[in-house]
Parts: structure tokens; sequence; C-alpha cells
């Protein structure tokens, strides 16, 4: 079977209304695809940077797939929470992108964005914190239903990704 490596990191964020961040990411690939190693999610620690500069988590990520065809290329998805003096986390962002279906080094950035909400919660997070949340997790990822939110962007995730393919040409599978 071909096999796909993805090696890199995620750098951090910027752009983000807090400045006390941490980051929960996942990679998610269709039925034919299979993990042989690596971590399919996972989360940063927590970063806290001057006003305006980039949080930093240079955090790793490594998984290894094999595959049988390109259906369902993986994709990688993120949350960035905030955390308070307090220690409560409050949401700041979703977002997700695809992994570059030819192999090389990449710097991506993945934009993010949050629910707007209704009037009432809008007015609620103001005076009492905490920003709407998504109900189901799949919908950052899954183009269905995420067409229908109104939502607000909020930062930017940062990404280096070293991307290697074994054996897609010798299993006849084209990128």
């Amino acid at each position: 079977m071909a096999e796909l490596h993805v090696v890199g990191q995620v750098v951090g964020g910027s752009g983000f209304p807090s400045q006390n961040l941490f980051c929960k990411w996942g990679i998610v690939a269709g039925r034919s695809w299979e993990l042989l190693e690596g971590m399919e999610q996972g989360q940063t620690q927590v970063d806290s940077a001057p006003d305006g500069d980039m949080v930093v988590w240079s955090h790793p990520l490594d998984v290894h797939y094999s595959c049988k065809g390109l259906t369902g290329w993986p994709k990688l998805h993120f949350q960035v929470w905030s955390q308070d003096v307090h220690g409560r986390n409050d949401i700041c962002g979703y977002g997700f992108c695809h992994v570059p279906t030819s192999p090389g080094m990449y710097e991506l950035d993945c934009p993010t964005w949050i629910p707007e909400g209704s009037v009432g919660e809008r007015i609620a997070a103001f005076f009492l914190g905490g920003a709407p949340r998504l109900k189901l997790e799949e919908v950052i990822h899954n183009p269905g239903d995420r067409f229908r939110l109104q939502t607000d962007t909020t930062g930017t995730v940062h990404l280096q990704i070293g991307v290697l393919m074994k054996d897609f040409e010798m299993h006849h599978v084209r990128t």
C-alpha cells in the first residue's frame, strides 16, 4: 500500500484576542486510510506572549498512514483556547486545513473562526465571558453543516509540515 508521512510542528498562533493560549489539534482521514504510527490528536502547553506577539507552542506532529486511495485525504483541525488567571478555559477559535498533496516542506497558516451565537449569547459572553461553542466538533472539518454557521474570524495557527510519500506511483495512486 501507498504510505504518507506527515512530520512537523504546530509553531504557534497570532491575531487572537487573548495572549494566554493553548491549542488542541487532531488529524482525521477517510476510511481508505489507516494510521500506522503517531498520535491522531494532541494538546500544546499554554504560552503567554506580550500583546501583538505570536504565542509559541512548537508542538510536534508526526503521523504515518497507509492508504488504498485518495478519498478522505487527511485534514488537520484545531481548537485554540485561552486560559485566565484562575485556570478557566474559553474557546478562541476553530480551524482546519488539508495536508498538502505533494511531497515537500510547507509553512501553512490556518485561519480560525468562532460561532457568532445569538444576540443573547453575545450579550452573556460580553458580561460573563464564555464564547459560544460548537455542539459537535466534527463541524470543524466536515463541510456539510459548517457553511450554515455565522462566524467571526479570530486568529491564525501557524504550522511547519514536511510531507513524505512512499509507493504512490507503484500502487497507481496519483496525487
